[in-house]
């Protein structure tokens, strides 16, 4: 058996390691420091038993106490549900109305409104509402395609837009002018330039002046002589420079052509009638209620 090798200065073991000069000793862990790691090791075996530990196949060790943190969870937020379940009630047992008279009524639609906006709104018309170019509404502003009064907002929300899981969904639907040949090339850019005239930014006088011959043979039966709109047909204001789909000649021209047209799902079966109707005040809240 080799003979341990000892430090002449400490007169501590020696474990034979040596880097650049410097050797390893075999000091001893320190006592209290032993106790701790001890302490802990039995801690651990009684955390095991106790509460869930182990990973297994298909579960985990669940531990004697039956703790869990998805549980606590779960028992916080039926606990705050059902605080909230008077005001719930409250507000689905009011009218539309009559709940922005009532301020704490108002106050907790608003809240939950908002709430239920991000969770399920947002993803399409944005964090702040304003919503998206490319067929995603503003809902800050006072453009309203359907209405912007509470009720109308509510049946929006409710029955979504040209969807086919509601047949009460909101409907309607522009003819493809260019697509489906109604129309010419010329006459297509011709009303493009009529259509910015109407809120006074056309760029061909000339092609405006024939486009206006075009428009009101074709388009002004949804959206009226003056390209005013309205929500009995759902037909956007063509003359308040707000545009879903953009603002230039070359984008006016390609929805006359072949236009897109939005699709919304009806909400009414997912959420309830009382977060809709929380909804539905959200929203109107948001600046252009009418």
């Amino acid at each position: 058996m080799a003979q341990k090798k000892v430090d002449e200065l400490t007169g501590v073991e020696d474990t034979g390691h040596e880097y650049d000069g410097i050797t390893e000793l075999n000091n001893p862990l320190p006592q209290w420091w032993l106790t701790i790691f001890y302490v802990c090791v039995a801690w651990a075996l009684v955390y095991t038993i106790f509460y869930p530990a182990w990973p297994m196949i298909s579960e985990n060790t669940r531990g004697v106490l039956g703790y869990s943190t998805r549980g606590e969870v779960a028992e916080r937020i039926a606990a705050h549900t059902e605080g909230q379940a008077v005001w719930r009630d409250r507000i689905a047992e009011t009218e539309l109305a009559d709940i922005r008279s009532d301020p704490d009524l108002l106050a907790f639609a608003l809240a939950s409104g908002a709430a239920n906006f991000a969770l399920n709104c947002s993803q399409c018309h944005g964090a702040g509402a304003a919503g998206n170019t490319g067929g995603f509404p503003n809902l800050n502003d006072d453009d309203w395609i359907w209405g912007g009064d509470l009720d109308a907002i509510y049946t929006t929300i409710s029955h979504g837009v040209r969807n086919e899981a509601d047949e009460d969904a909101r409907l309607s639907m522009m003819p493809a002018f260019g697509a489906e040949e109604l129309l010419e090339p010329a006459e297509i850019v011709d009303v493009a330039q009529h259509v910015l005239s109407l809120s006074g930014r056309a760029e061909d006088a000339a092609a405006a002046e024939r486009g206006a011959v075009v428009f009101e043979e074709n388009c002004a039966a949804c959206h009226g002589e003056e390209g005013l709109g309205g929500p009995e047909l759902g037909a956007p204001n063509l003359a308040d420079a707000i545009w879903l789909y953009g603002d230039q000649a070359e984008n006016i021209v390609a929805q006359v052509h072949n236009p897109r047209h939005g699709v919304m799902p009806p909400w009414i079966d997912r959420l309830g009638e009382t977060a809709v109707k929380e909804l539905a005040v959200y929203v109107h809240s948001l600046g252009g209620g009418q």
